[in-house]
């Protein structure tokens, strides 16, 4: 195609700035007019031949612009009407002439006046310039015919006009002029001077805005489709709402739905449980009514809502509250119920409960389970109880996935939901009873929950949702700690409860047990009086145990029989005694060994634990002649036959001492018995028991009838510390011991011991056999026992102890 011929042609001109508006020529276009510059250009104009230079601003919120401020392109236009408007605002109507550049501008005040330069290009009339720029204009209007078809903001009419032009210049112009693009783009169609490069840079633009409008049509139809789904689903619900309210069918989707935001409206929850809510509402309202993936959610949003997320109670904390509220629902365990006062000032002071987990450890029935309902109502919190005894899955305690059919939450949240606050006392029973198989290991899964760091935020397995644990008051109970892993016992602070004594029990009796039973059994206070003689018998010959649930049950017994005669009207009141016991309860169940009548040689009494209590262990030597066989009788273990062997080595060792004969190993046998063969024994502690009870058999000297005692015998004769020195002190004194010989070291033990039973008992410290022996052996002369050298003579004093406890529930083990 061949070059155009250009000519120049320069007038000078008043020049309106436009804002946000492009004029081009051959187009009649209105606008309004308020600046007072632009007021006055139009009148200038108005005056001369109507001509005046539009031209565009280049930002559109400058007041006044400078020539700096406006394109360097405008457009020569005929000002057709002025129409006056409200505030002094004039309505122009003008029409387009021509394109010019903006030359020198000859002034700025009152109006602008510049020099206006036109540009006029044409084209020779060959073929090949004829049939590009032919081409080039059909191509611009299938372009335009393909907008039209795609904006929808054309009018016909307009669009006609345009498809009848077939001036190239023009059609740029007319087609710029109505397109819908920024003021930029049509700035540069009327910068371009030249019709050829004009209509290129049009069709640019053109092509451009097909694109984003078929883009744009995509959306609308998506939308479109998507605003009627919704219009359609409304639609049908509505018509279901009303066919549900005419079948007075209250029980659909929708209403089920409306009923559960209605709750989560109701009630405070934390933001991420507003959203799973809110999430599973979605997924059931599209759910088909009547499937088994609907009843699944419903049973986990019910589950949601049940659980208490931000209900608290009020905690009290009052010390002297608290004691009152201990003593009267325990007697005794002082210890036990000064640590928890302890526990409950820190609390008090620091007013977090970042601190020990504490874990109430000690025999059945001695009140782990009920102290711990006497903190909660202390402290005004709700009580829950969770028993851990058998678990071996660790989903008990973290809960069941979603995925599996009939999931649910674990033991934790189950328990909170019954609690109905977040901040309840939720006592962890029979902790030490909890073990793992090939589903998991329960026990560590409760290191999360009582670890005050981590459970701010335990999830469970089957709610998905931190559920905050940090205001949980735990309390845990066992028997033993010997079955608790140690990380777990870490994180526990131990109050060890012991059993109960003898003047303990009678007082729980009097003061708890009897009136609960009377009350329970529908029976009023003098309808039954039991004597305090009456319930001591009980202790002793009915039930043999650490804590008091078998009296309680005796006396449910004794209660029962007494409900019997008064409903056959023989008596209006029973009084139970010591003498008329055995008519409520039948013959003695137990019995307690007394102390020997008279000082007997051979036999040694010695002082046994047992998981139900303390008691006595009598030893019994005989000696035949023989070979120096050593026979062991009882039921004894293997730990207590050893200490029997330590003992005759310990005896062989020191004969000359004793004044035995040393070759009595070659012309005796020794036999040692334990009565109660039936039950199993053994443990360390029946040393110094034995080794008394042979020399004793091999001297011919009688042990004293009121000595008891308990130790484990080294080679040496040295003395060493044993275990539950409290229940065996008890035991001696019911049996009428009044003295105890135990090893030194357990001095400090005899703190735990009733300050009352300490008086009526006489406790000699020992470390070594010659003290033992020179305090249990019924004799005047004086024996001391030279480890280094001979014999001299001096006081002779003997102490055994025996410690046995349970292999079983009927065994008994020396510890």
């Amino acid at each position: 195609m061949s070059e155009p011929k250009k000519s120049i042609k320069k007038r000078v001109l008043p020049l309106l700035p436009l804002r946000g508006l492009t004029v081009f020529p051959y187009t009649t276009i209105p606008f309004e007019v308020g600046r007072v510059k632009s007021i006055k250009a139009l009148e200038e104009a108005m005056l001369n031949d109507q001509l005046i230079l539009l031209v565009t601003q280049k930002d559109a919120r400058v007041e006044s612009p400078g020539k700096n401020d406006i394109y360097k392109v405008g457009t020569i236009s005929k000002v057709r009407q002025l129409l006056q408007l409200p505030e002094d605002n004039i309505r122009v109507f003008v029409e387009g002439i021509s394109r010019a550049e903006v030359g020198e501008i000859i002034q700025t005040e009152p109006f602008f006046k510049a020099e206006a330069i036109e540009k006029l290009y044409t084209y020779n009339d060959s073929d090949e310039s004829a049939i590009e720029m032919e081409a080039l204009r059909r191509r611009v209007l299938s372009a335009f015919e393909e907008y039209v078809r795609l904006s929808n903001r054309i009018p016909p009419d307009i669009a006609l006009s345009v498809m009848s032009i077939e001036d190239p210049g023009r059609l740029a112009d007319d087609i710029a002029q109505n397109i819908m693009v920024n003021v930029n783009l049509k700035q540069e169609i009327l910068s371009e001077f030249n019709p050829k490069n004009r209509l290129e840079k049009l069709l640019v633009i053109l092509l451009r805005e097909v694109d984003i409008l078929e883009v744009e049509k995509n959306i609308n139809i998506k939308v479109r489709k998507q605003i009627d789904k919704m219009q359609r689903e409304y639609y049908l619900r509505e018509q279901l709402k009303a066919i549900q309210s005419e079948l007075g069918d209250k029980d659909g989707i929708t209403a089920e739905i409306e009923e559960y935001k209605e709750k989560l409206k109701a009630e405070k929850f934390p933001e991420e449980v507003e959203k799973k809510v809110l999430k599973e509402l979605d997924r059931l309202a599209k759910m088909p009514s009547g499937s088994a993936e609907g009843t699944v959610v419903r049973t986990y949003l019910d589950w949601i809502f049940s659980l208490p997320w931000c209900r608290k109670t009020e905690e009290v904390i009052d010390l002297e509250r608290a004691r009152a509220i201990l003593d009267e629902d325990h007697y005794g365990l002082e210890k036990v119920k000064e640590r928890i006062i302890e526990y409950l000032a820190i609390r008090k002071l620091k007013n977090t409960l970042k601190g020990p987990i504490l874990c109430l450890v000690g025999p059945p029935g001695v009140g782990k389970t009920s102290i711990a309902k006497s903190i909660a109502r202390a402290l005004n919190r709700n009580y829950v109880r969770m028993s851990l005894g058998g678990i071996k899955d660790e989903a008990e305690i973290r809960g069941h996935r979603r995925t599996y059919v009939g999931s649910m939450p674990g033991r934790i949240i189950a328990a909170l939901k019954q609690a109905g606050s977040n901040n309840p006392l939720l006592l962890l029973d029979e902790i030490d009873k909890m073990s793992s198989d090939f589903r998991g290991d329960p026990a560590s899964a409760m290191l999360e929950v009582l670890d005050g760091e981590q459970n701010f935020s335990f999830r469970d397995h089957y709610l998905e949702l931190p559920f905050d644990l940090s205001d949980v008051m735990f309390l845990t109970t066992a028997n033993t700690l010997e079955t608790i892993p140690r990380p777990l016992l870490d994180r526990m602070e131990v109050i060890q409860i012991s059993s109960y004594t003898d003047e303990e029990k009678v007082n729980i009796a009097a003061r708890h047990l009897v009136p609960k039973q009377i009350e329970f059994h529908g029976l009023k206070k003098s309808n039954l009086k039991i004597d305090e003689s009456a319930i001591r018998d009980i202790i002793n010959y009915y039930t043999r145990e650490a804590g008091v649930r078998n009296l309680e049950r005796e006396i449910a017994s004794i209660c029962r029989k007494t409900a019997c005669k008064l409903v056959s009207k023989k008596t209006k009141t029973v009084k139970v005694t010591s003498s008329s016991l055995e008519k409520f309860l039948g013959p003695h169940k137990y019995r307690y060994d007394k102390a020997n009548e008279k000082d007997e040689v051979g036999v040694a009494t010695g002082l046994a634990w047992t998981p139900v209590g303390g008691d006595t262990l009598s030893i019994e030597v005989t000696l035949m002649k023989g070979s120096g066989k050593l026979e062991l009788t009882g039921h004894l273990g293997d730990v207590m036959k050893e200490s029997a062997k330590a003992a005759v080595s310990f005896i062989r060792s020191k004969a000359q001492q004793f004044g035995i004969d040393e070759r009595f190993y070659d012309k005796y046998d020794i036999h040692i018995h334990v009565p109660e063969g039936a039950i199993p024994k053994d443990g360390p502690s029946a040393g110094i028991t034995l080794a008394t009870a042979m020399v004793s058999a091999l001297t011919g000297i009688p042990v004293k009838k009121s000595v008891a005692m308990t130790g484990e015998i080294t080679l040496r004769g040295r003395v060493l510390p044993i275990g539950g020195l409290k229940e065996k002190v008890l035991a001696a004194h019911r049996a009428g011991i009044k003295t105890i010989i135990f090893p030194l070291e357990n001095k400090k033990d005899v703190e735990d011991i009733p300050e009352n039973i300490r008086k009526q008992l006489k406790f000699v410290y020992v470390e070594n056999m010659e003290t033992v022996l020179n305090t249990a052996l019924a004799v005047k002369r004086e024996i001391h026992l030279d480890r280094s050298a001979g014999t001299e003579e001096k006081e002779f004093s003997i102490v055994l102890d025996s410690t046995v406890s349970a292999e079983s529930s009927n065994a008994i083990q020396t510890s």
